[in-house]
């Protein structure tokens, strides 16, 4: 079982849209994955409910004993905005993969410095247990905000994976319970592509 921590103390920035897309994206790939959601908002949990039985499984960790969840080929865990602390040294020790969310305004960018600091101390990054990967989100191309957003994720000293952009089609995703790997519209060719490293960082370090 590998596990997958999605997460950043800035609440908005879009760990539910990593987090429900990666579980649908490996689901259909024929893993059994898990979705785990500790965010008191429970949006990833309503993501689960809507989902239409037509298409692969993902399972709601909530649903399942602790033998079951062990049986899990890929655990993602939705964290909270609120993760503080001891809270977030027990969820990264936990995970092999810890994947950040940063929004391009300045206070996105502030909150998320603040997190990445606290994440660079924790014990299993320094010691390369944990692996953590930054993707940028809702960003426009070719704006002030994504120059000044790839140039706060290139010094954080940690991998950059991809820059995703703001697009109608992952809200078109979260109302039917979808990843948009999953969509029939032809228009996902572009978001997909931007997924790719993000995909590919994913199942390199399995």
């Amino acid at each position: 079982m590998r596990r997958v921590l999605v997460a950043n103390t800035k609440g908005g920035c879009g760990k539910t849209t990593l987090a429900t897309n990666l579980a649908g994206y490996l689901a259909q790939l024929g893993h059994k994955i898990v979705l785990e959601d500790i965010d008191r908002q429970q949006s990833s949990a309503g993501w689960l409910a809507r989902r239409p039985a037509h298409v692969a499984p993902v399972f709601n960790a909530d649903d399942l004993g602790k033998s079951a969840l062990q049986k899990a080929d890929w655990v993602i865990t939705d964290a909270p905005g609120g993760l503080r602390d001891k809270k977030i040294s027990d969820a990264v020790t936990e995970a092999d993969l810890v994947l950040v969310p940063v929004a391009p305004s300045a206070f996105d960018i502030g909150a998320t410095q603040d997190f990445l600091e606290l994440l660079a101390e924790e014990k299993a990054v320094r010691k390369h247990k944990t692996f953590v990967g930054l993707v940028g989100m809702r960003v426009m191309p070719r704006t002030r905000s994504a120059e000044r957003l790839l140039a706060f994720m290139d010094e954080s000293g940690f991998a950059v994976l991809s820059m995703l952009r703001s697009s109608q089609i992952y809200g078109t995703a979260a109302e039917e319970g979808l990843s948009i790997f999953e969509l029939s519209n032809t228009l996902k060719e572009v978001d997909i592509a931007q997924w790719n490293p993000v995909t590919d960082w994913i199942l390199q370090n399995s």
